[in-house]
């Protein structure tokens, strides 16, 4: 029996096991959670059915959150095989690749600045609505999101995608505050630089990792699987009194400066 038995949850930006989603993913089926995962398109339904199989998850639903059918099609779905949720993880984020090379202020675009916070931040608050009448019935319901700490600080090469994510961190605490009176709660795991398909497309991502390698508290980089029991840890009850937070799983890098 583990501490998220009982517990239904569903968890987007699941792509391949490198993926921070399926670290959240795996560690919330340890503890007992029946999950439910998603994929963007096709392609993606490859990859992410074996990897549900491999949970018992047996609800793999279609979900690009740029097209709001089948936004509302995964909470239909939920709610006609569930009628509720414990659980929803956020793990979503994209900029088109030329916005994360070079500097800010000549490589962003309106149209790239609009696509990142679309897809990284809106997003949540877009799943959240969804979310908020399977959960509000619910004891102890959790919301939980993927931040970074490019949000609060430059990182090079970051760009609009930091923009984005310090948009989502705001999001965290509103939500937190829209949706607290209803027993739901709102988290974010701020997690150090991990290499995955996702930060693939981040300029000179091989020095950052090697820069947070050397000057981390820990001196190593962060594991999707610390990342993982963190998420399960803070969809739990053993969290229930923490809401609007930014928990960062970084080794330590985010508390020190020289």
């Amino acid at each position: 029996m583990g501490f998220l038995s009982g517990k239904r949850g569903i968890i987007f930006g699941v792509a391949n096991k490198s993926s921070i989603a399926w670290g959240v993913a795996r560690a919330m089926a340890d503890q007992g959670a029946e999950l439910a995962l998603t994929y963007q398109n096709e392609s993606f339904k490859k990859r992410v059915q074996p990897l549900a199989e491999e949970l018992g998850a047996d609800l793999v639903l279609p979900c690009d959150v740029t097209d709001e059918s089948q936004v509302e099609g995964v909470f239909k779905e939920l709610e006609s095989q569930w009628g509720g949720l414990d659980i929803l993880v956020h793990a979503l984020a994209y900029a088109p690749k030329e916005e994360l090379r070079g500097g800010y202020v000549e490589s962003t675009t309106k149209e790239g600045f609009m696509t990142a916070h679309d897809v990284s931040s809106w997003s949540l608050t877009r799943l959240a609505q969804g979310a908020y009448p399977l959960m509000k019935n619910r004891e102890d319901a959790s919301i939980l999101t993927m931040s970074y700490l490019g949000a609060e600080r430059y990182i090079p090469h970051y760009n609009v995608m930091g923009v984005a994510k310090a948009s989502l961190e705001a999001s965290v605490r509103y939500l937190a505050a829209s949706m607290g009176p209803e027993g739901i709660r709102v988290n974010a795991v701020s997690a150090g630089p991990i290499k995955t398909l996702a930060s693939s497309g981040i300029g000179d991502m091989r020095l950052i990792l090697q820069h947070n390698e050397d000057r981390a508290p820990l001196r190593r980089n962060t594991t999707i699987e610390e990342v993982g029991n963190t998420s399960a840890f803070l969809a739990s009850p053993l969290a229930s009194g923490i809401t609007g937070e930014v928990l960062h799983v970084d080794s330590g890098y985010h508390s020190v400066a020289m």
